[in-house]
């Protein structure tokens, strides 16, 4: 069956957006999620965690599909627990623009994620987790943290803010990384270039679908690339300031199921008109308010550059083997 909006592909944040304070689901958004995939549509989680600390998370959403993880570095296959694809951050850069970043601003403390499915979070002395509930390893010094490829490196600073963290940052290391803001308490480095929407073009290629197909919700900066690519971005009330600038809509916040409010509008409502109207009046329906706020279509803030592929040792575009589901 297909999905009865131009959504297809429904991109979601995980922390600030589908998940509450605690880290649950609600009832609500399982259950919006579950009927809009009844309909035919994909779910498609965009988030910064690395694929060993979603797992439990899939298990209760019921997902043996695709996730895009990793501030979109790894493209992880949840059925079999595997990686199609993925990029790590150079270590050697990575320490490198840890030092250009402590020249400013004096002492950081870092962390980072391995790659890999069993890949661990190594956190230096005095770094504080964010997310208390994700597991991590505290080594003896910040040489240990390189003992292994990464695919990421997050910083805490003791007393500047994460934007006035993230924007010195972004002043010094140029082109050895990208920085991005993904959470209060996680300012990153990751692989120059590669930005969630990295991942989830590459996701969503794999399952046939396009950004004219997709819609995204988030809550950080680090989603203003995956609003940018897809067709209609939503930001969660509890969002930060620049991704409402950029986003088409502002929908209620993660505690108040803002999700399920958006989907339940889009597609619930739908299917009721195309039982009695047929699927003419969807086109019409599709141009509804929204929850909180909507932004007409064409109406973000500042043009970005466009999103750049990423390319592989010999110099092609990456891809994801057909074979995987």
């Amino acid at each position: 069956m297909a999905a009865p909006t131009a959504y297809a592909l429904i991109a979601t944040d995980l922390d600030g957006t589908l998940l509450r304070g605690d880290d649950t689901l609600s009832d609500r958004s399982l259950a919006a999620l579950a009927r809009v995939a009844g309909a035919g549509a994909r779910h498609l989680v965009v988030t910064g965690r690395p694929a060993p600390r979603v797992r439990p998370l899939f298990d209760q959403l019921g997902s043996r599909g695709l996730a895009v993880c990793g501030q979109g570095a790894q493209v992880y296959d949840v059925g079999a627990d595997r990686l199609l694809w993925s990029v790590t951050l150079d270590r050697e850069l990575a320490e490198t623009a840890l030092g250009k970043i402590e020249a400013e601003v004096g002492q950081v403390y870092a962390a980072v994620d391995q790659d890999g499915v069993e890949g661990l979070t190594l956190i230096e002395p005095g770094y504080l987790m964010p997310h208390p509930t994700l597991p991590a390893v505290r080594v003896d010094r910040r040489d240990d943290l390189w003992c292994e490829p990464i695919s990421k490196v997050l910083l805490r600073h003791p007393d500047l803010s994460d934007d006035e963290l993230a924007a010195t940052a972004r002043s010094v290391v140029g082109s050895l990384a990208t920085v991005t803001m993904s959470g209060p308490g996680t300012v990153e480095l990751q692989p120059c270039g590669i930005t969630k929407a990295t991942g989830l073009a590459l996701a969503a290629a794999h399952l046939g679908l396009g950004p004219e197909q997709t819609i995204a919700f988030g809550d950080m900066p680090n989603d203003i690339p995956m609003f940018d690519w897809a067709a209609h971005g939503v930001a969660m009330a509890n969002a930060h300031p620049e991704l409402k600038a950029v986003a088409d809509e502002i929908t209620l916040s993660n505690e108040d199921d803002g999700i399920a409010v958006v989907l339940e509008r889009l597609f619930f409502e739908f299917m009721e008109l195309d039982e009695f109207h047929g699927l003419g009046a969807l086109q019409g329906a599709s141009a509804k308010s929204g929850a909180v706020r909507q932004r007409p279509k064409g109406a973000r803030g500042t043009a970005r550059p466009a999103m750049t592929t990423p390319q592989t040792k010999d110099g092609t575009s990456p891809h994801i083997p057909q074979s995987a589901q």
